[in-house]
């Protein structure tokens, strides 16, 4: 590998709603050294970051117990009305650290179902941040469904048709690919379609971004969690542009990955700390040296 030449993304890293959650945290306990402090579900798809605060004694707990005291935080994909309930009636504080645009997400598609929409939330069913939007539009709807394809909607056409109204969300993390073609779909089977792009500004940024850097790069590296949505598919975006590779972190990189290499672009999910996006970096240049 012969001097290559190394190129950040401006829209890599934490953005604003993991920022503001880990640094709560932290502060939260730094305020109250002798409460327990808890977080129910990872804070953030990174595991250097849940041993952080780990460390810091703020413990990520995957069920609820029944009886508790100290803080529990709810984490940046939201829960459902429910789990905020559970919480409670455990005997825990509740502090809610959901990412202010997946708040939006979930006001929007509440506001959907109230209003009799079909609610369509174009996202992964299993995603944390999903399950919490879903379960807060069906406290006032039956018709709610998640999908990411037309081949998983497809199944509710029938239904879809009859309903004279169609209502869309979409998770903050999405592909705008995937929202435009439900669109499409929903444009020719529905009355009436009404859509919320919420796909967040970071997302949107970074991944347009990334697409430019990769037209330069003849390697683009994403780095970030395989949990991590908005990480994936940066990854999957970037791979019809150039070679790209997803490494969770650096020690995922080996020699023979940057060999050929002249551009490398490097680009980071919205969940991953600066200090992993520098040791990359770091390592990169170490095997230019090597």
């Amino acid at each position: 590998m012969s001097n290559p030449n190394i190129k950040l993304a401006k829209f890599a890293g934490f953005c604003y709603g993991v920022k503001r959650a880990v640094e709560t945290a932290k502060k939260l306990k730094k305020e109250n050294p002798d409460k327990d402090i808890y977080i129910l579900g990872e804070l953030i798809h990174n595991t250097d970051v849940i041993n952080e605060l780990d460390k810091l004694g703020i413990k990520t707990i995957y069920e609820l117990p029944t009886k508790g005291d100290g803080i529990c935080i709810v984490r940046s994909h939201g829960a459902a009305p429910e789990i905020f309930e559970q919480i409670k009636n455990a005997g825990f504080e509740v502090v809610d650290l959901t990412c202010p645009d997946v708040k939006k997400v979930q006001q929007r598609a509440v506001e959907l179902a109230k209003n009799d929409y079909f609610v369509i939330i174009v996202g992964k069913p299993n995603h944390p941040e999903v399950i919490a939007i879903k379960a807060n539009a069906e406290l006032y709807s039956k018709n709610v469904v998640v999908a990411t394809t037309i081949e998983e909607l497809s199944p509710y056409e029938t239904k879809i048709k009859a309903h004279k109204k169609v209502g869309v969300v979409v998770q903050t993390t999405q592909m705008v690919s995937s929202l435009n073609l439900i669109v499409n779909y929903l444009n020719t089977i529905a009355k009436e379609v009404l859509i919320y792009n919420t796909i967040c500004q970071s997302t949107a940024m970074r991944q347009k971004e990334a697409k430019e850097l990769a037209k330069e790069s003849d390697l683009m590296i994403v780095v970030g969690s395989k949990k991590s949505a908005n990480t994936s598919h940066l990854a999957e975006i970037l791979k019809d542009c150039t070679e790209t590779i997803h490494i969770e972190n650096d020690t995922d990189l080996n020699k023979d990955m940057l060999k050929n290499a002249k551009n490398i672009g490097i680009t980071a999910g919205a969940s991953t700390p600066q200090s992993i996006i520098d040791k990359v970096i770091n390592v990169i240049k170490k095997e230019d040296k090597a």
